[in-house]
């Protein structure tokens, strides 16, 4: 990120935050309806300093993580496929536009009935949101690709695993980068949800306790905002990559 574009990010959060202040000031809104900034802040560094955050921070970005990777990868695969083959195109499209069309607070409670509570199911429903936003902008990219590079390519007699790397890949990459910052964000939605559903440990289940056992609206926002937060941080990782491999500004 370059200076001005560093000062531009600072300079928007700071008129969010001076915002939600306003609104708590005018509104004169009590702390358990919507708790000002700075005793938001002051949450949040008390439960880091306590230790309450970190482990459950730690659980959610080990799911989204595995959830991304698994769901990414698959869906490269797939996306090729829908692609180059009329065959898996007919056959699988209906199955995968009703599965995004299935709510996916629907699905977590099943998937942690029949996984259990623990990492799998988050992971998996992690794989799953994050599989159709890659697939369809890897099968976008593809079927993007020059007809005449893909031509010329075959008239030099390139074996299909070069046209892969060296022609369909590079001419993709932007779409399917584009799939994956959709994906990256969608994932710790995923995994929150999953958290909701059933677990032992992650910001969703802080999120749960905030708000119910201990009825601590301002750590119920500490968590929100670093949930926010891992999502702009994830964000922001796949751009960088999505720079240095094809040089989108």
């Amino acid at each position: 990120m370059t200076r001005v574009g560093a000062l531009t990010a600072l300079a928007a959060f700071a008129v969010a935050v001076v915002a939600w202040k306003a609104i708590v000031v005018v509104g004169g809104l009590p702390p358990f309806i919507l708790p000002p900034p700075e005793m938001v802040g002051a949450r949040l560094a008390e439960a880091v300093a306590e230790g309450t955050i970190t482990p459950h921070l730690r659980a959610t970005i080990v799911e989204v993580l595995l959830g991304f990777a698994a769901g990414a990868l698959v869906a490269l695969v797939i996306g090729y496929g829908l692609a180059r083959s009329a065959l898996v195109e007919r056959v699988l499209s209906p199955y995968l536009v009703a599965a995004q069309a299935t709510p996916i607070l629907a699905l977590a409670p099943l998937f942690a009935i029949w996984f259990g509570p623990g990492l799998e199911s988050k992971v998996l429903i992690c794989a799953l949101i994050v599989f159709f936003p890659v697939a369809i902008s890897t099968m976008v990219g593809v079927r993007s690709v020059d007809a005449g590079l893909l031509e010329l390519g075959r008239s030099l007699r390139a074996t299909r695993f070069q046209v892969l790397t060296t022609l369909e890949i590079p001419a993709a990459l932007p779409n399917i980068l584009g799939g994956m910052r959709v994906g990256v964000t969608l994932a710790v939605v995923g995994a929150i949800v999953g958290e909701w559903a059933g677990a032992r440990e992650g910001l969703g289940v802080l999120v749960n306790l905030a708000r119910g056992s201990l009825f601590d609206i301002p750590l119920m926002f500490a968590t929100l905002v670093t949930i926010a937060a891992l999502g702009i941080v994830l964000y922001a990782l796949v751009v960088l990559v999505e720079r240095r491999l094809v040089g989108v500004r």
